[in-house]
């Protein structure tokens, strides 16, 4: 059918799902009732679906946004709004927000692994090919995405806090649309740029060798071992041959060898940073991830248990620094590079209500701030005192320090402390929004339970209690980061709106590497926990910079409120990433 089918008022939501010949479509009401169904074939669903966005502008509502949307983008079709049932199930069925006896906690085949789109080519509209593609993903049928959404509906409204159960889907679920977004358009990447930096760090290529600096620093760390045949990639031989020359660490991590006074320590951490370079963003990973100047990474919304990003190919959250100078803006184009200064503390501070901890925030590097408070006497001090409340350090420098942060600020400290109290009894801690962390493990509950017998062992009650130690540092750091999290995905849902609405540039100014939606408009090109890139035609720059300033403003105030929270971001503007 096309989309000449009539329907009674406006549709708040569309929900979609696949059939062997296109798409299932069922049209919503503002109450969730159903309005009317019908079918749209593959070849007319692109236009279909672009007609409806243009008249009634419907929140879409379908299984998982990576089995629809890159297909919608590379025909030219932008949505504004969606609800991926697959991530927000993966919220409801865990927070503690929703009625422990809510059916969409034990709903099956929603708790499946998207189906992310690996291959820069055009996706097809569509390849499904029927149900043995349920494999693939959570279920695609149109009456499994109705039930489905009834359950999200419901478990939201009966939820202990509506409110943030629906901004924490809606905020999740455009996550999903700028996650596809951002592989459509690319990240602009110079390959001659980055071949350069290659060859300049590692060396001229040899034939079928090492690059010549490496094979140099591999040489200097050969020498120090008095050994021309050690092996320097296997962490077992090499931990052998150190230990062989007195060098008795107990792993080669770049921390504990930095520890260590002995004359292969300087080439070999050189050797291992330069070898990282070549096996992660080397010459093949240029060849494998860079096509037609543009980076395409997969972005995985939701891919880490606090809800923050990861990305199943291409490693774009660990793209090193030094190759910032490969990140470049298309003739006519440029970028603009935001990121936001201690996101996680300044998060802690709004979510814990420390109107303290937020002044020595305001206007300025909250570090410098907790110095002028006079809780520590230096900048470096309260990095590590503040990071080690966050994140549990009881040792060192951290265990000295953090007491002071805990008289200064009590109502943050008092929060974080009291997430890893709850994580150390078993207990479960959840974010500002409501995404609540797992369970502990059936190992970890036996272990406590078994140092609790009359008959438990020294070693029972010592595994018990590092164990539950452990926990409890990661349902410390759980509420700050996931919060953290939270506060991203709405910087980046409404930087996303925004740049949408300003106006595209004539066709003849267009960088067409970005794909038939981006080409003519400032875009998000690249998102890293607290930093973004758009890349923007040249005279939509300072427009661009003001909205991400302006989407960081609505942030805080989406999640936080009036509090008087300043989200402080470095904002700059180049043809390239590169940044000192």
């Amino acid at each position: 059918m096309t989309s000449t089918v009539p329907v009674t008022g406006v549709p708040a939501w569309i929900v979609l799902g696949r059939t062997v010949a296109g798409a299932a479509v069922a049209y919503l009401d503002p109450g969730g009732m159903e309005q009317r169904r019908h079918e749209v074939a593959a070849s007319e669903l692109a236009d279909w679906i672009a007609h409806a966005e243009a008249e009634w502008a419907p929140r879409w509502v379908w299984h998982d946004t990576p089995q629809w949307y890159p297909a919608l983008l590379a025909h030219g079709v932008r949505i504004a709004r969606c609800h991926d049932l697959r991530l927000c199930h993966v919220i409801l069925r865990a927070s503690a927000l929703v009625d422990p006896h809510a059916p969409v906690r034990t709903a099956a085949g929603w708790d499946a692994a998207p189906h992310v789109t690996l291959e820069a080519a055009a996706p097809t509209l569509f390849d499904f090919e029927g149900p043995a593609d349920a494999a693939k993903g959570p279920p695609a049928d149109l009456d499994d995405a109705l039930a489905e959404f009834t359950r999200q509906r419901d478990a939201i409204a009966g939820g202990a806090e509506p409110g943030r159960l629906r901004l924490l889907t809606a905020a999740e679920s455009a996550g999903a649309l700028v996650a596809a977004e951002m592989q459509a358009a690319g990240l602009p990447w110079d390959a001659a740029a980055h071949d350069r930096i290659l060859t300049e760090t590692l060396g001229e290529r040899g034939t079928g060798g090492q690059p010549a600096n490496l094979a140099a620093s591999a040489a200097r760390v050969r020498a120090a071992l008095g050994d021309p045949t050690a092996s320097l990639d296997s962490q077992p031989k090499l931990l052998r041959a150190l230990h062989r020359v007195g060098v008795l660490v107990e792993s080669t991590s770049r921390w504990e060898l930095a520890e260590q006074r002995h004359p292969v320590i300087e080439p070999l951490l050189e050797y291992k940073k330069l070898s990282r370079l070549l096996s992660a963003n080397g010459w093949a990973w240029l060849a494998e991830w860079v096509d037609d100047g543009r980076f395409r990474p997969v972005f995985v919304p939701g891919g880490v248990v606090t809800g923050r990003w990861a990305s199943s190919g291409g490693g774009a959250l660990q793209l090193p620094r030094q190759l910032r100078e490969a990140v470049r803006a298309d003739p006519g184009f440029t970028l603009v590079v935001a990121d936001v200064a201690q996101l996680e503390p300044r998060v802690l501070a709004a979510m814990s209500g420390d109107l303290t901890l937020a002044g020595a925030a305001r206007d300025r590097d909250l570090y410098a701030g907790i110095v002028e408070s006079g809780a520590v006497a230096t900048r470096s001090e309260a990095k590590i005192a503040i990071l080690g409340a966050m994140y549990g350090a009881t040792t060192g420098e951290s265990g000295r320090l953090v007491p002071r942060l805990r008289r200064t600020y009590p109502r943050a400290m008092g929060l974080v402390d009291d997430a890893a109290r709850t994580g150390e009894d078993g207990g479960l801690v959840s974010t500002w929004l409501g995404r609540t962390c797992p369970p502990p493990s059936e190992v970890w509950a036996e272990a406590q339970s078994r140092a609790s017998e009359a008959d438990a062992t020294g070693a029972d009650e010592t595994r018990a209690r590092r164990w539950a130690r452990d926990r409890g540092r990661f349902t410390r750091n759980f509420v700050v980061q996931g919060t953290a999290a939270e506060w991203a995905l709405a910087w980046l849902a409404d930087l996303r709106t925004r740049l949408d609405a300003i106006p595209p540039v004539p066709a003849e100014r267009s960088a067409p590497r970005s794909g038939p939606v981006f080409a003519r408009r400032p875009h998000l090109a690249f998102f890293l926990h607290d930093e973004v890139i758009v890349h923007t035609p040249v005279e939509h720059a300072e427009a661009a910079a003001q909205a991400v300033k302006d989407a960081a403003d609505t942030a805080g105030r989406i999640l936080f409120g009036d509090f008087p929270m300043d989200f402080r971001l470095d904002v700059r503007t180049a043809i390239t990433a590169f940044k000192d």
